[in-house]
């Protein structure tokens, strides 16, 4: 992770200047007069303040699309989601991009997020290759904030269902039991079923949608949760010592992606909204209204490697740990193992053959 650097962030034309850095224990903004992290405790230098360290570099993968805005002197970039050295250099920010508007900060070190992979790569680890350089690919872990859209809107609904409900009746039966024919009974469900229709409406928010070409839906989806009450108004220095991804999604498609997952929610609401035992043929008509938008940045470490040519991802949720990936295996030791339990299932049944 590079050094963190101090900057001045103006707040508004009229707001006081804030003069923050990041912390170097942990990496969360910490302002100038603080002696102490207000995330970690650490003890913090007491430092002049720096000028801005200039516009951010900004790359492009062309291979995945992803858009990163990185230190100033930094000269290079490998893609933090394929590991693609396939990047050009984009020209400075487009001041019609929409900026920001809420940030969370990283609550976890690079170096916990370091130890968390090894644990997490030593899993099962002797189905693991045996050529799998570990150490060589933990170089590759980097802190990243990540753009996600987030919506929230109301959702009104005609529906139309058939809804049963069941009722029983005891019906008499015959059977053959000794030999010999026999009468009894037995309870039987049946379903009465009638055509109902209505309305429901539900305001929805909370969900995420990944901002980033990169990082697909659903990565970004097993990251979750974010804790979205420690939301911040973003400013400048949160990303002071990271990278930052700008978004590669646009507005207008993550809206269609958001609208997806609440439609399905909509629909699963309606269905436990229903009267009866049972239902079937259930039509959820969704109109979507008072549509607001907040485009976040959120803490996510991220790695990603190459084994025999196939891409394979880790990530760790930034604020609470939570950590997703996949890592290779070798079918080869997978093999051996199930040949191994298999040669003990016949051994143990060859012995007990043998004792009777």
């Amino acid at each position: 992770m590079p050094e963190p650097t101090a900057m001045e962030v103006t707040l508004d034309d009229a707001g006081p200047v804030l003069s923050a850095r990041a912390c170097a224990h942990c990496g969360a903004p910490v302002e100038a007069a603080d002696r102490f992290c207000p995330a970690c405790g650490g003890t913090q230098p007491v430092e002049a303040p720096s000028e801005p360290a200039g516009p951010a570099r900004r790359f492009a993968c062309k291979n995945c699309g992803a858009q990163v805005a990185v230190d100033p002197n930094q000269r290079s970039y490998t893609c933090a989601f394929c590991d693609s050295t396939y990047v050009v250099e984009l020209p400075a920010e487009d001041a019609s991009r929409e900026p920001p508007e809420f940030v969370i900060g990283f609550g976890v070190t690079h170096e916990a997020a370091q130890e968390k992979f090894r644990r997490w790569i030593a899993e099962n680890g002797w189905f693991r290759p045996g050529d799998l350089k570990s150490a060589r690919i933990e170089e590759k872990l980097k802190g990243v904030y990540l753009p996600f859209w987030s919506f929230s809107m109301l959702a009104e609904s005609d529906w139309s269902a058939d809804v049963g409900e069941y009722w029983y009746r005891t019906e008499t039966y015959t059977t053959i039991q000794n030999g010999k024919t026999v009468t009894r009974t037995r309870r039987v469900r049946e379903t009465e079923w009638w055509g109902l229709s209505g309305r429901h409406h539900r305001y929805y928010s909370g969900y995420l949608v990944s901002g980033s070409r990169g990082l697909p839906q659903r990565d970004a989806d097993r990251l979750n949760p974010f804790h979205l009450a420690a939301l911040r108004r973003y400013a400048p220095y949160y990303l002071a010592g990271w990278l930052s991804e700008e978004y590669s999604v646009q507005r207008a498609d993550a809206l269609a992606t958001c609208q997806q997952e609440f439609h399905r929610r909509e629909q699963s609401n309606v269905a436990a909204h229903l009267p009866g035992d049972t239902s079937r043929d259930v039509n959820v008509r969704t109109v979507f209204s008072q549509i607001n938008s907040d485009l976040i940045l959120l803490p996510v470490y991220l790695l990603s490697y190459r084994y025999r040519n196939k891409l394979y991802r880790f990530l760790v949720n930034g604020q609470t740990g939570k950590t997703v990936g996949d890592k290779p295996v070798s079918w080869r030791r997978i093999g051996l193992a199930v040949a191994a339990a298999a040669l003990a299932v016949v051994a143990v049944a060859i012995a007990v053959a043998a004792m009777q």
